[in-house]
């Protein structure tokens, strides 16, 4: 498999999910600008939508959308327990996973083009909104669901990690931001920070 990334991008998460589940994943850097992968493919021919991830199979198909793709490989390593697998616990956590992906992230998207002023501020005050969702599901817990590291936790990292980029206070969540140092201390997390080349997360080049 071959993972297709933008560094500090949403891509990120599926990279952790792989690294964590011990799978053979190989990476291309992308340049979303330009939309030319790093051995010098046209990108909108990997991925007509032009956005990170995509995730190029064995077998040629190629997977796209962030909550597809980390559901896809955790299937690939039952045994890594990334996914709640059983009853309703289980339709409750994908509900959490297209949360981050339909509320939060996508939340951050006027903030990526150079906002005026008053659309930052209604943007921030929409997304604090939404940290205040995250921070009533996280708790007291390690992790989103509990004592077990998921695909919602590495995804829950990867966009919440662009508060930074973007100089978001986060303060007023302060078990985010225990969480989030939680989650950059894990080895698998590490490795995927540098294999992307971050020392720390800094700013892709889209979102």
């Amino acid at each position: 498999m071959k993972l297709y990334y933008a560094p500090a991008a949403c891509s990120l998460a599926p990279h952790i999910v792989a690294r964590e589940a011990g799978l053979d994943l190989a990476l291309e850097k992308v340049d979303l600008v330009a939309k030319k992968t790093a051995s010098g493919r046209d990108y909108l021919s990997i991925n007509p939508k032009g956005a990170v991830p995509a995730l190029e199979l064995d077998t040629g198909d190629v997977l796209t959308e962030n909550a597809i793709v980390l559901q896809y490989l955790a299937d690939k390593a039952p045994q890594s327990g990334l996914m709640v697998a059983n009853g309703m616990a289980r339709w409750h956590f994908l509900e959490l996973v297209n949360f981050i992906a339909t509320e939060l992230r996508k939340g951050f998207g006027p903030l990526w083009h150079h906002p005026s002023a008053g659309v930052r501020e209604a943007t921030i005050e929409y997304l604090s909104k939404r940290f205040d969702i995250l921070d009533r599901q996280l708790g007291d817990q390690p992790y989103l669901t509990g004592e077990t590291f998921t695909i919602a936790d590495a995804y829950a990292y990867a966009i919440l990690n662009w508060t930074k980029i973007h100089k978001i206070d986060m303060h007023r969540w302060p078990r985010l931001m225990a969480f989030l140092d939680r989650v950059a201390a894990r080895p698998a997390v590490l490795r995927a920070l540098a294999e992307e080349g971050l020392t720390q997360v800094r700013p892709a080049q889209s979102a």
